[in-house]
């Protein structure tokens, strides 16, 4: 029991320790009608995947960030940073009866956390409805109705709407309304006029007869 009381592993317990706060307050989100999740996706660059130029983009992208939501890789890199460091401090210590200092421990674990989400975020994502196919899908969209799926949509706080293109084919998107004082809860129809970064903009539909 020491491994996990003793002041070399405190990174490690602070890892588990943000895990279980982040689950409590997105638990909490959603009994309010607020996800933390998508206010996060809020504050990350935009990744591109059709413009790889820049190194941040290729670490983003490598990281599968926008391909599958922020706070699961959060998630992922927090559970493989903590199990790592243990397993670290735990092997350390039986081969030599002491632990390593928790900088250095925690600084060895930081990229075995991040081939965590690589590996773990690389499954994920093909498990993650995406929002569009392709470039020329992002613009077909546009235009299109749909049904608000999931949460509740306002401005600032994105929600999943569930949308079909000209091919029948369905696509979760997630989408802010258009006008700042409009919310749009679960079951509302919308239509789908711009979109802004990786959000799309949307209003309530006019013409509810064509969904």
């Amino acid at each position: 029991m020491s491994l996990f009381i003793t002041a070399e592993t405190l990174p490690f317990g602070i890892a588990f320790a943000l895990i279980i706060a982040l689950a409590l307050i997105e638990g909490l989100g959603m009994l309010v009608s607020l996800s933390p999740s998508s206010l996060l996706d809020h504050l990350v660059p935009d990744v591109d995947a059709t413009d790889v130029d820049t190194g941040l983009d290729r670490v983003l992208g490598w990281l599968h960030l926008g391909q599958v939501p922020s706070l699961v890789l959060l998630v992922l890199f927090l559970a493989g940073y903590a199990l790592f460091g243990y397993s670290l401090q735990a092997v350390v210590h039986g081969l030599f009866g002491v632990y390593l200092p928790a900088w250095i421990a925690g600084l060895l674990a930081v990229p075995p956390g991040l081939v965590t989400v690589r590996t773990l975020g690389t499954l994920i994502a093909h498990l993650v409805p995406r929002d569009e196919t392709s470039a020329v899908s992002e613009q077909t969209l546009i235009g299109r109705t749909g049904v608000i799926s999931g949460g509740v949509a306002r401005r600032g706080l994105a929600a999943q709407a569930r949308v079909r293109d000209s091919h029948g084919r369905t696509h979760y998107l997630m989408v802010e309304p258009d006008v700042d004082d409009e919310v749009f809860d679960d079951g509302i129809e919308v239509l789908i006029v711009r979109k802004v970064g990786s959000f799309y903009r949307c209003i309530r539909n006019p013409y509810p007869t064509v969904l």
